[in-house]
Parts: structure tokens; sequence; C-alpha cells
């Protein structure tokens, strides 16, 4: 009885077969309940929104080729299919058909926030504060000597970086943990963003949450209103994707690219979007991290339905931690993860992680091509994003990039735990990197 009770307690260690059955039937059940709720949120919304955007259950690409993303959508938003999920859809729908975007609905009207997002004044802040500027956190560069007024003179200055965050954080990541160590402190600009629709910046209703999007609202949030001629780069996670793409159009301003568990997988005869999500939200039980990457990434209307429980009620939420915690704040995981919107969240889970995989090859061939130095860490422990990652993948691609796998640490702890020995690593990397410029 106790050894019963054990396996029970460690999923982990089931029979494939047992597990691959009870799996099979989990994300059935989760197939019938997001296909009711598709016919929920088509009431709702004709009846709560004046422009309600349609879901993607009975949508398809219309025209565009076989491969063709060219438009930034990733394809992977149209071929979550299943046989019960299709089953469903073909039994109901004269019904489902109606919980489609009306002709006459625009995305260019709809509302922001909609009804089952979160309207408080911290989430809608943005609206009143330029509407289209990401918000991000700025460290000026440190006084020579403790105390002193002035400054070091321009000519004296390092390069600015920008740090990038992955899918589930905001700026907070790298400004509460990296910016404060001592190793930081240097004589350049460190600025962290919170990326479109997550965090204190814009999220909005009408937009797609493309990887191009991203890029342009870095340009005009950061890159040009702060007249950053040359940067360094630090991303993590989803955050990586992001940064690739920025360096691959600002090859000549990138002084360097720091990977953080990067998010790469080889191209093979499946489509890469298509890859991307089956790798990293692969339908599992566990771990735990990966389920809910799974329902997230697959199900539609049930991560609306977990977004409007969670996020649209943060605030009580969070007063309900404290209370239990006995604490005067809330961890910066928790308080990130409730910070965006589904549509913003769901998007950018497939155009950014998904759609942008498509990218990847020619934007690291103009990585190599421009001779930008990049570095790579990655935890060993890793479950979100496997080593293999990095250590076969991407350098396969990037044969000269420096590698580092740091053993114990998983996909967060990669970062958390050793702030203040990522900071000097950076520190030492840019140094690195700007005399060689300098030489050259």
């Amino acid at each position: 009885m106790a050894a019963l009770a054990d396996l029970v307690s460690r999923p982990a260690e089931w029979p494939g077969a047992a597990m691959a059955a009870l799996a099979a039937a989990v994300f059935a059940a989760l197939d019938v309940v997001d296909v009711l709720l598709c016919l929920v949120y088509g009431v709702l919304d004709g009846f709560l929104e004046e422009s309600p955007l349609g879901c993607y259950c009975q949508r398809s690409r219309g025209k565009a080729p076989a491969g063709e993303e060219d438009d930034g959508v990733s394809d992977t938003l149209y071929v979550r299919r299943s046989a019960c999920r299709d089953a469903l859809l073909r039994l109901l729908g004269p019904v489902g058909g109606g919980t489609r975007r009306k002709e006459d609905a625009s995305p260019a009207k709809a509302r922001s926030p909609r009804w089952s997002d979160c309207g408080c004044g911290k989430c809608g802040k943005w609206r009143s504060n330029g509407g289209d500027r990401l918000h991000f956190v700025l460290q000026e560069p440190t006084a020579p000597n403790k105390g002193a007024e002035e400054t070091r003179s321009e000519s004296d200055r390092g390069d600015d970086a920008i740090f990038i965050h992955g899918f589930t954080s905001s700026s907070s990541f790298w400004a509460q943990t990296v910016f404060p160590e001592p190793a930081a402190a240097n004589h350049r600009r460190l600025i962290a963003v919170d990326l479109l629709g997550f965090g204190d910046s814009p999220k909005p209703v009408n937009c797609a949450y493309t990887l191009q999007d991203h890029v342009e609202a870095i340009e005009r949030s950061l890159i040009d209103p702060l007249h950053l001629g040359s940067f360094h780069l630090v991303s993590h996670s989803m955050g990586c994707t992001i940064a690739i793409a920025l360096a691959a159009k600002h090859p000549a301003r990138v002084k360097s690219v720091t990977l953080v568990a990067p998010p790469y997988f080889l191209p093979c005869e499946e489509r890469a979007s298509q890859v991307a999500l089956r790798r990293l939200a692969e339908k599992k039980l566990w771990p735990p991290l990966l389920f809910g990457s799974a329902v997230m990434s697959w199900y539609e209307h049930i991560g609306r339905t977990i977004c409007f429980v969670v996020c649209k009620n943060h605030r009580f939420w969070e007063w309900l931690i404290k209370i239990v915690t006995r604490t005067s704040g809330v961890d910066i995981v928790v308080r990130d993860l409730t910070r965006h919107t589904h549509h913003s969240a769901w998007h950018t889970m497939h155009n950014v992680i998904c759609g942008g995989a498509r990218a990847q090859d020619r934007n690291l061939e103009a990585l190599a091509a421009a001779g930008v130095p990049v570095r790579v860490v990655h935890g060993d422990g890793d479950q979100v994003v496997p080593v293999e990652c990095s250590s076969r993948h991407l350098k396969s691609k990037l044969p000269h990039a420096e590698l580092r796998v740091v053993g114990g640490r998983d996909h967060r702890t990669v970062v958390f735990g050793r702030e203040e020995e990522l900071a000097q690593e950076l520190r030492a990397f840019w140094s690195g990197c700007e005399k060689v410029g300098c030489a050259g």
C-alpha cells in the first residue's frame, strides 16, 4: 500500500503506457471543455463587446501559401487540432460558427481592455502615458567614487545594455536581480524593458503581437528616444528570439548578444513553428510546468478563463497572498504572471515563440555574417527549454559562440541565486567585446 502511494505521488515514474493513456484522457477532456467555452465566450463577447475579436477554433489562414508567415502570424494558431476537438467542432459547426468575429467587426475598433481583462489603474496606466511606448527601468552609470558629484564623461562610458525578459516575466526579472549587484555597477546605462503586452507596457487588443511588433516597439521606445548608437543585448528564454531578431536588424549597432536559455531547435521537415510548439508545450502531465505550458498554448478558451480568474482579479490574489504569508509585498514571479491579458499572452506565445522560430535561422545567419559576439548560458537542469537547444542546436548554427552550461540550474535558477556571478560574467564579456571593437 505504501509503495502504491509512493508511485501516485511521483507520476514521472509511472509506466510509459499508463502515463500516455492518462494524458490522452486528460487532454481529450480539455478538448471538450475548450469547445464548450468557445460557445460561452462567443455569446458573452457578442453582448459585451462592441467589436468582438474572433477565436481561432474554426478559422483558417485563408489564402496564405503553405509555410508562408509573411504577416508574422504563426500557423500554430490554426493547426491546434485533435480528433476529439475536430469531431466536436463538426458536430457544433452551425452553433460554433457564431463565435467567429462579425464581418463588420474591425480589430482597429476593439476596446482595450476587453470585458474579461483587468482594467485597474496599474494595468491600464499605459493608456494615459503615451499609449504606444514601452515601460522600462533605467539604471544610470555610477559615479567614479562613492559620494562623488561628477560622473564619467561621455568618452569614458561603455556601451549601454538592453535586457529583455522571457514569457512569464517583466523588467523586474533583470532589474531586481542583476541590476542591484555590485558587479553591475559600472560606467554604462542598464535598461530593462517590459515587452509589449507585459508588465507596465501597453496591452492593445488591436495587435497581433508578432515578432516584428515587439522589435518595432523596442525601437520606438528605447533605441530612438535614448539615442542608442551602440548597445549590448541580454535576454532570457522567449526574449532571446526577440533579441536575435533585433540584433539581426541592427548588426552594426549591437556590440554583443547574451542568450540565457534560448529556445532554438534545428530545422527539419516539419514547420519550425510547429516543432517549437510540440517541443516547448508538449502535451504531457509531468512535470507540472510543462503541463501548464501545454494547457495555455493549446487551449485558447481555457487559457482565457484562467487569465480571467487570475489576471483580472490579481488585486484580490495579491491581497490574499499578503495575508497568508504575512508580508507587505508580493514576489515578482507571482506579480509578473498576472500582469498581462490573455490576448497579449496568447498571441505572443504563438507569434513569437512558435512563429518566430521560422525566422531564427536567417537571423542567426545575419549575426554570424556580421561577426556579432554571442554568449550562450544554459542550466543543465532546464525542463522548460532543454539544454540541447544551446549545446547542440544553437552551437551548430553559431559554432564560434561562447557557451556556458551551468550545473544544477534550471530555467529560472540559471539567473536567480547566481545574480552576482552572472553580473560579473556580463561585465567581463562586455569589456572584452568593447576592447576588441576599439582594437579593430
